[in-house]
């Protein structure tokens, strides 16, 4: 008998390269610094899905610290073939208040500095990829001056 469990096992599924428009800058509210980042475009790349991001949604985002974001990132995905998916991605981003500072101004800054997960799920009503209503993903993240690129993998 073992001490631990198995951790389960993850297989890629496809990253996604989410462009993204300036900052809405809401303000200071009792939760945190609101800000809304639009999303306005990107691509889907995997061995799965392909395809691209549409023009639809946003990044509803608190900083809850100087050094901890919450993102609440809501959009769609048209990928090859016609089939809608909705994506729905919480995530957490965390580093050095300069760090992080310097991302919400838009500067490139090496995601080793950054802690960058995420837990994607997707909705769809194509038949063919009803499979992916039924799983769990998750993700590590990388803020990159007018994108966002995000590697999402199964947890089996």
């Amino acid at each position: 008998m073992t001490l631990f469990p198995e951790a389960p096992a993850l297989t890629f599924l496809a990253t996604l390269n989410v462009t993204v428009g300036p900052a809405l800058e809401v303000g200071a509210t009792p939760e945190g610094r609101r800000r809304i980042i639009p999303i306005v475009g990107g691509t889907v790349s995997g061995p799965r899905l392909q395809g691209r991001v549409l023009p639809a949604g946003a990044d509803y985002q608190i900083l809850r610290t100087p050094e901890l974001t919450e993102l609440d990132a809501r959009y769609v995905a048209e990928l090859d073939g016609g089939a809608m998916v909705y994506v729905h991605n919480q995530a957490l981003r965390c580093g050095t208040a300069e760090d992080i500072a310097r991302l919400n101004r838009g500067e490139d800054v090496d995601p080793e500095l950054i802690y960058f997960r995420c837990s994607p799920r997707f909705s769809t009503a194509a038949p063919g990829l009803a499979w992916l209503n039924k799983v769990i993903t998750v993700g590590t993240g990388r803020r990159r001056p007018g994108s966002v690129e995000i590697d999402v993998f199964t947890v089996g």
